[in-house]
């Protein structure tokens, strides 16, 4: 279940400030990340804390958030969140939802509902949104179930076209570049989601340490959306960060994938992008 908001706005006469003078936070390197981040992160978010910054792939985050060692605030996977609700509160703006922008399986060329249980499918991991999506689609599609190996996203497409593996599970950039490698798009996960439940996905979270309090949650969710905003009024700001991270992504690329991930859910996920990730969660 989706936890409620603590930083949907102040309430007259709240505290401010309250926050600790430095935090640790850990992000994707991707670009979506790094854009939204940035101001918040470099000094250019009026009264925001220093940040310890740990630049890490989801599927690390997704577990290291359950370990006592964990940072302050995580970009997490959304089915990752109820393992851990009892110690992070949910804040509804910094992660990514959207429409349009969902996982794909990818194939070389047409592949049968009977070739895919009987063979091998690469995914980047066991606790993503993408994962989530595609347990759900199989349940309908490829009832036998199938084989599944967990990869590095960076190695599913190479796999899949080297023949290593019968199909790959891929995400946000991916999108984009599936063709060079001479892949087709099996199923797009995104849009099965939203044809059968009319939603957003919910894909990326930003959890923050309960312990913090409530009136420091609602003040850092002030800050990332100050944050959010700052990286749209001016977007040339952030670019330089967003390409140094960006694992020699080509920039055409890389604003693509911003625009994508990077909407009106990341300032703030409304009604709809609660209905979503309750969507998400309850399907069990």
């Amino acid at each position: 279940m989706a936890a409620t908001d603590p930083g949907s706005g102040a309430a007259v006469g709240a505290p401010t400030n309250v926050l600790p003078e430095k935090l640790s936070i850990a992000y994707s390197p991707c670009p979506n990340d790094t854009f939204v981040f940035h101001a918040l992160t470099h000094g250019l978010v009026p009264g925001a804390p220093a940040f310890d910054v740990t630049f890490a792939d989801i599927d690390v985050t997704n577990y290291w958030v359950q370990e006592a060692d964990a940072p302050d605030v995580l970009k997490i996977s959304y089915p990752a969140l109820p393992l851990i609700q009892d110690r992070y509160e949910l804040l509804h703006c910094g992660g990514a939802l959207g429409r349009g922008c969902g996982p794909l399986v990818l194939s070389q060329g047409a592949v049968s509902a009977e070739a895919l249980a009987g063979g091998v499918i690469a995914v980047p991991s066991l606790l993503s949104t993408a994962f989530r999506l595609f347990e759900l689609w199989a349940e309908q599609n490829v009832p036998n179930g199938m084989q599944i190996k967990v990869l590095p996203f960076h190695e599913i497409m190479p796999a899949v076209a080297a023949g290593e593996v019968t199909a790959g599970l891929v995400i946000h950039e991916a999108r984009f570049t599936y063709q060079n490698f001479g892949l087709t798009c099996h199923t797009d996960l995104g849009q099965w989601w939203e044809a059968q439940t009319g939603l957003p996905i919910p894909l990326g979270a930003i959890v923050a340490r309960k312990d913090l309090g409530e009136a420091a949650l609602t003040e850092l969710s002030g800050l990332i959306r100050a944050s959010v905003d700052h990286a749209w009024a001016d977007p040339k700001a952030s670019h330089e960060y967003v390409m140094a991270h960006a694992q020699e992504m080509d920039p055409e690329v890389a604003q693509q994938h911003i625009g994508l991930y990077v909407n009106e859910f990341t300032r703030d996920l409304g009604p709809d992008g609660l209905a979503a990730v309750e969507a998400l969660l309850a399907k069990r």
